[in-house]
């Protein structure tokens, strides 16, 4: 294929260009349309949504990689860039919110159920917000460390029966950072419940990964009447065993996390080499998405400070989370990961002991059963749901 018709499929993109669907942070946006067998051309979006083609310069805030017949290909289909993505034919990087919007936004796709990118203001702050499909609406909770991002599976398997809203948490992703806030399951719930009022939801389902999914737990036990069904997909539980560093954890301060103590280059080396699969796909995607939040003083503080409060979440008592759980209204279901080490499926036995009521299913997948484990996950949400 010749430079002029590769440049000529992403002067067509560019064309394509629809802002309404495309949530940027103000200011202009710098994404890099690689072409790996041609001339790579950069997208300068601007803040009122014009798009200019230039010669590659500098560092992009979102790269998007293919070769030059899969250009040709999402240029020719209007559907083809999100196609081209699930087939792992176009390679995403840096930034997901502004590169998969950038395909959302080229796709050419009109009508109420199209993918798009959007925010609410709350009483917390904004919340960032991408959602595709119509139907009963299901909300998204993303885990610790995550973003909204790691649920654009979940939201291109639903779409056909569900409007599907995945969000980034206050303190995550491309959501407000407030200083000082609880970032505790309680405040998450309340931040959930918001955007529930803001967007005009009607008794959602909410679907929620690790933290998200203690945070959906949250909103069944302190507000069933605004929330339908849970799927509760590997989630985070009060520890049971004895948790020997509580006191020392309780007297950590979160704010610490406003300091960088050390570098870029070693802080984005240590996650990488933490996750294996960290070079490719899903996972590599996720870590840009974890080091994009991390790596900002406010969304550190906020890191430290749910993870400190997922540590120190209190098991017993009456108003434990275990006595609590006892009460919980909304019908749920529990998806194991039979090879997750952080929320191990031993769990199970426990959870049932307390809610007799709840749905289980084991995957063989590890803490992310959504990304890992895609078609069996959704099959079991789509017949959950239904």
């Amino acid at each position: 294929m010749t430079t002029t018709t590769t440049t000529a499929s992403l002067e067509r993109l560019a064309e394509r260009f629809d802002p309404e669907v495309f949530d940027g942070p103000g200011g202009t946006v710098r994404i890099r349309l690689e072409v790996l067998d041609g001339d790579s051309r950069d997208a300068l979006i601007s803040a009122d949504g014009d798009v200019r083609l230039v010669e590659p310069q500098g560092e992009p805030d979102a790269l998007l990689a293919a070769g030059a017949a899969t250009w040709e290909r999402i240029a020719r289909d209007v559907r083809g860039g999100m196609d081209a993505h699930r087939m792992r034919r176009l390679r995403v990087r840096r930034n997901l919110h502004l590169g998969v919007g950038f395909l959302a936004a080229t796709s050419g796709v009109d009508g109420p159920g199209r993918l798009r990118f959007h925010s609410v203001d709350t009483a917390v702050g904004r919340v960032s917000l991408v959602e595709a499909g119509t139907g009963p609406p299901v909300l998204a909770l993303h885990g610790l460390g995550g973003t909204k991002a790691s649920f654009l599976p979940t939201i291109a398997a639903l779409a056909d029966r569900h409007r599907v809203i995945a969000l980034d948490f206050p303190g995550f992703g491309d959501s407000a950072k407030p200083i000082g806030a609880a970032y505790d399951a309680p405040w998450f719930a309340r931040a959930v419940l918001g955007v529930i009022d803001e967007m005009g939801l009607e008794r959602p389902h909410v679907a929620g990964n690790s933290m998200g999914g203690r945070v959906a737990l949250e909103l069944g036990m302190t507000a069933p009447g605004s929330v339908g069904r849970l799927v509760l997909l590997c989630p985070a539980l009060a520890w049971l065993r004895d948790r020997r560093w509580s006191r020392l954890v309780r007297l950590a301060r979160p704010e610490i996390g406003l300091v960088q103590v050390a570098p870029r280059p070693v802080v984005e080396g240590i996650v990488r080499r933490m996750i294996p699969a960290a070079g490719d796909g899903w996972a590599a995607a996720g870590v840009d998405e974890f080091l994009r939040a991390y790596l900002q003083p406010r969304g550190r503080a906020a890191f430290y400070a749910a993870a400190r409060n997922i540590y120190l979440d209190e098991p017993g008592g009456d108003d434990g989370f275990w006595a609590r759980l006892s009460l919980l209204e909304p019908r749920a279901l529990f998806v194991w990961g039979r090879h997750d080490r952080l929320v191990p499926e031993g769990f199970k036995r426990h959870v049932r002991d307390a809610l007799a009521r709840g749905e289980h299913l084991t995957l063989d997948c590890g803490h992310v059963p959504q990304v890992e484990a895609p078609r069996d996950t959704h099959h079991a949400m789509a017949r959950f749901l239904s």
